[in-house]
């Protein structure tokens, strides 16, 4: 496919982006700024493929004119770089396509994370309890911050529901697979005759939201202070720190009392509102997207099962992309990354066969 077209419109845009972060006003408005040096780069990364691309396609012709020529020498050389050559040139075809793609505007956003038990009880709870340690520790081996937002731990451990926020970077295009319906099967340490019970956890992997993208207005929400209650010590119980945000329009409903600290339970709970509110109208474009897309790595649904962690055959299967791996001990110890770029691979592969690129 002859991509020039297309690269010399990119390339346009890119000397107006640097014009314009040549003006003395540019870092005036930083949000607009951030915006436009995250396409520059975008572009940039686009414009170097391309000229690495069209050297590599020039060294190949100029290879195989050699491997005919008289030179025994020159020509036995010539042919064996061209292998190399060759398999250098479809990546860089592979970064041309991906990079000509428009970019998801959400994708450098931090995001928030929500887990919840599902069915199977104390079991449920346990499995809620062990996906939160193991996306702490991804978190950790990345180098990203983890930081608590909400938590109802269950009787017997675990959560009945957890939230916290990552942040980093590539935090939003890296675990953004990961919502929905996490299935485990294995023997509970409280099942006497052995037997696998099946239990499920819902993950919702929300982008932070911005004030610019969800703006309340002052008789949509109504805030109520509250004691908190539950698990945390005499500091949680004894305090009337514990804040209740509802959305009126919609009915959602967030508590926060993770801190001591009113106020920052408050802009906790309107963080989290915020991003609830930006899923859902997600959701609703989503709905109106193509369904041969959402067929391969889903809408990110919390209703949709994604993914089975079987004990018993050491395994992780990935339904939407019909991957199994065996080596269930070190995915749920925060090893997931091998899954991760199977499902940007597929996802990606889908992205380009929808633009007309594949």
């Amino acid at each position: 496919m002859d991509y020039s077209s297309i690269i010399e419109k990119k390339k346009l845009r890119l000397s107006e982006l640097e014009m314009q972060m040549e003006q003395p006003d540019f870092y005036e408005d930083n949000r607009k700024a951030s915006g436009l040096l995250r396409e520059h780069r975008h572009l940039q990364a686009l414009d170097n493929s391309w000229e690495e691309f069209l050297r590599v396609g020039q060294q190949i012709v100029d290879n195989e004119d050699l491997a005919k020529s008289g030179d025994a020498e020159l020509a036995e050389m010539a042919e064996e770089e061209l292998p190399s050559l060759r398999k250098r040139l479809e990546e860089l075809e592979g970064l041309v396509q991906l990079a000509i793609l428009p970019p998801d505007p959400l994708e450098g956003r931090d995001v928030i994370m929500e887990i919840r038990a599902g069915t199977g009880g104390d079991e449920a709870a346990l499995f809620a309890g062990d996906l939160m340690r193991m996306y702490g520790r991804y978190a950790e081996e990345r180098g990203w911050k983890v930081e608590p937002l909400e938590a109802s731990p269950a009787d017997l451990g675990g959560f009945r529901e957890v939230v916290f926020k990552v942040s980093g970077e590539d935090v939003f295009s890296t675990l953004k697979y990961e919502s929905g319906v996490h299935r485990v099967q294995r023997v509970p340490a409280t099942e006497a005759q052995g037997r696998i019970h099946t239990s499920t956890a819902t993950v919702a992997v929300l982008p932070e939201a911005e004030e610019v993208d969800i703006e309340f207005k002052p008789d949509e929400v109504r805030i109520e202070v509250c004691r908190a209650s539950g698990n945390g010590g005499q500091g949680v119980n004894t305090t009337d720190s514990a804040v209740q945000v509802m959305h009126m329009p919609t009915g959602t409903i967030v508590r926060c009392q993770d801190g001591r600290s009113q106020l920052k339970n408050k802009e906790k709970a309107l963080s989290i509102l915020r991003s609830r509110l930006l899923e859902r109208k997600q959701n609703e474009e989503a709905a109106k997207y193509s369904a041969h897309r959402r067929s391969l790595i889903g809408s990110g649904g919390r209703e949709e099962k994604i993914r089975t962690y079987n004990y018993p055959q050491n395994r992780i299967t990935d339904h939407r992309i019909e991957v199994t791996l065996y080596n269930l001990e070190m995915f749920v110890e925060g090893r997931i990354q091998e899954m991760v770029e199977k499902l940007k691979a597929s996802d990606v592969h889908d992205r380009l066969a929808e633009a007309g690129l594949r």
